[in-house]
């Protein structure tokens, strides 16, 4: 089995299955005063501190969550709602139109339930937001903007966000921003203090870590009302038992991807680039979305080391995840959180790709156990799966 889905979810690294099975064998609530609940409470702080550490954030600024999209909802709708309390005018969310779900959907509820008016941030052909078009949007009324939310590297099509510049222009006119950077963690640097970012979105089974456990990174002096009530753990801000032995394993996540974040994005960008050549070399016409990686944003990458976006002319996207798959090759067509939709990417139609040709994109992402081995297998299969598409496209077209 060629496993090419890890922007989907990625296996779970051995040292974190071993912390997490240690750990289950151990007892105690973190908010216990006794003995067994004091433990593990360390247990849990100093998980903060290494998550902490290594993401360039203070411990107290490391809120727990069940994963990126509670931590996604806590940061648009907490300091949405927060803002407006403060001042009834702020009703505008400014987002970008390839936001994950995670963004968008709760981004649409607060517009239809809460008054809330939004605007779509346009991208570029190459699915990333600019600092002026940011401005621009801003400069139509800066006074009535509650929050800002931009991806820092999307995940779909691999193109990487300049947070930086975009908090700059946000914190310009005193306007929060939160990032989801649920992609961007391990494949390029992540810092929160450098970023600007008022709010950050990480998880952990995007690198190597269990399921159902994430953080949002939130600064000090944000002001965010919970969404969730009950025992006030976490600041008041996410009330509910901490999963403790998650957070033990996901910290152990967090420092795998960090650590090894220089050595696997060139792992990953020598797999990327003979993926991508070796289809072509056989499929000419095949079309790669999002920034081809040759330019810069900043300082950094202008795309994901491990993401592979590729549309196929003539073929459905999920005509060929289906002939791949049988052939032992596991990939997607976007979003997990979407699979079995039958509608085109929002992403690709968002930078302006036609809807017909939206319809044969295929993601493959690559992540800590892809090898050359895996880009042969797609290889020596791609030919003769994107050849039976198209002819399975064509007799569909000539029955309607």
């Amino acid at each position: 089995m060629a496993y090419l889905d890890h922007a989907a979810t990625t296996p779970v690294l051995p040292a974190v299955i071993a912390s997490l099975t240690q750990a289950l064998t151990l007892t105690g609530n973190a908010s216990s005063l006794h003995t067994s609940g004091r433990a593990a409470r360390r247990r849990v702080e100093e998980s903060r501190e290494s998550i902490a550490k290594h993401l360039g954030a203070r411990p107290s600024e490391v809120i727990f969550t069940s994963g990126g999209t509670e931590s996604d909802n806590l940061a648009v709708m907490g300091i949405f709602r927060a803002r407006r309390a403060a001042d009834p005018a702020r009703t505008r969310i400014l987002a970008s139109a390839t936001e994950h779900h995670a963004v968008l959907d709760v981004v649409e509820f607060l517009e239809k339930h809460e008054g809330a008016t939004v605007g779509w941030l346009e991208v570029d052909d190459y699915g990333r937001v600019h600092a002026d078009t940011l401005a621009a949007a801003i400069a139509e009324n800066p006074a009535d903007v509650a929050v800002v939310s931009v991806m820092w590297a999307n995940n779909e099509v691999g193109t990487i966000n300049p947070i930086r510049e975009l908090a700059e222009v946000a914190h310009s006119k005193q306007i929060p921003l939160h990032t989801d950077a649920v992609q961007a963690l391990g494949q390029i640097p992540v810092d929160f203090a450098e970023s600007g970012a008022d709010a950050m979105t990480v998880t952990g089974h995007k690198i190597g870590g269990p399921t159902g456990v994430g953080a949002l990174l939130l600064r000090r002096d944000a002001t965010i009302q919970p969404i969730v009530h009950g025992g006030g753990q976490e600041r008041g801000i996410r009330s509910g038992t901490l999963d403790v032995a998650a957070i033990v394993a996901f910290s152990i996540a967090v420092t795998d991807a960090v650590t090894q974040q220089a050595a696997r994005a060139e792992m990953l960008t020598d797999l990327r680039e003979a993926l991508i050549n070796g289809i072509r070399e056989q499929i000419p016409d095949v079309v790669l979305a999002g920034d081809p990686g040759q330019s810069r944003v900043g300082e950094g990458p202008s795309r994901l080391p491990g993401n592979a976006h590729l549309r196929f002319p003539d073929c459905d996207g999920d005509s060929l995840l289906m002939l791949l798959d049988a052939r032992g090759i596991e990939c997607s067509t976007g979003s997990a959180c979407t699979a079995g939709v039958a509608r085109p990417s929002h992403v690709l139609l968002a930078m302006g790709v036609p809807e017909e040709e939206a319809k044969g994109a295929i993601r493959f992402s690559l992540g800590h156990t892809s090898t050359i081995a895996d880009v042969r297998e797609v290889l020596d299969a791609i030919g003769p799966v994107v050849e039976r598409a198209r002819r399975a496209s064509l007799a569909a077209s000539r029955k309607r």
